[in-house]
């Protein structure tokens, strides 16, 4: 009797196929279904709405905001973050970069922004800004309150301007953290350019 090993290379073929087919079902299934959780339970899709924080974020860019960062640690300086604001109508949401932070001292002079009465070396190079707004006096921050400029700094409104102010913790959204387009990764929000 002739054993026909031709058959049985078939059947252990047939075998791995439709154990790599399964594995790749199941591997599919939780990256759909993490990808899930994450956005309704620890993201959210932001869809950028003019240019007031050009050139780091773009009118139409969608960004994922991350929701639980905040919960577990601080609100940094420089962090791009989207707020919650109240409208006359309904509310709405922008983004802003956080510079000042409770406690602190906050004033504009000549331009330039002063936190506890020293420049601030800022990490980005923006504009000089034209009109220091509510800031042109130096005011201290409460807890939980926020100091926020726009990066199109002569252009937008942010906490210089009245009908914004400073930003509260509990109208923090969340931290900007990709730049997206649909399912394609641009980048991290980080990516404005350094001085040099």
């Amino acid at each position: 009797m002739k054993y026909d090993f031709d058959l049985e290379n078939r059947k252990e073929a047939r075998k791995q196929l439709i154990y790599k087919i399964l594995l790749t079902v199941v591997e599919i299934a939780i990256v759909i279904f993490a990808g899930f959780a994450i956005t309704h339970i620890g993201m959210v899709t932001y869809t950028v709405s003019g240019q007031s924080m050009a050139p780091t974020l773009k009118n139409g860019d969608k960004i994922l905001v991350n929701k639980i960062s905040y919960h577990l640690h601080s609100v940094k300086r420089n962090d791009v973050v989207v707020v919650e604001q109240s409208g006359s109508e309904h509310n709405y949401y922008t983004s802003v970069r956080i510079i000042g932070l409770p406690g602190e001292k906050v004033q504009i002079k000549d331009g330039k922004v002063y936190i506890d009465g020293n420049k601030l070396n800022e990490k980005y190079h923006f504009p000089k800004m034209e009109n220091g707004g509510l800031a042109l006096e130096a005011f201290t921050l409460d807890d939980n309150e926020y100091f926020a400029l726009c990066e199109n700094r002569n252009n937008c409104e942010d906490s210089r301007n009245a009908n914004i102010g400073n930003i509260m913790k509990e109208n923090i959204v969340g931290k900007a953290w990709i730049r997206t387009n649909g399912l394609e990764l641009i980048g991290h929000i980080d990516a404005f350019k350094k001085k040099k």
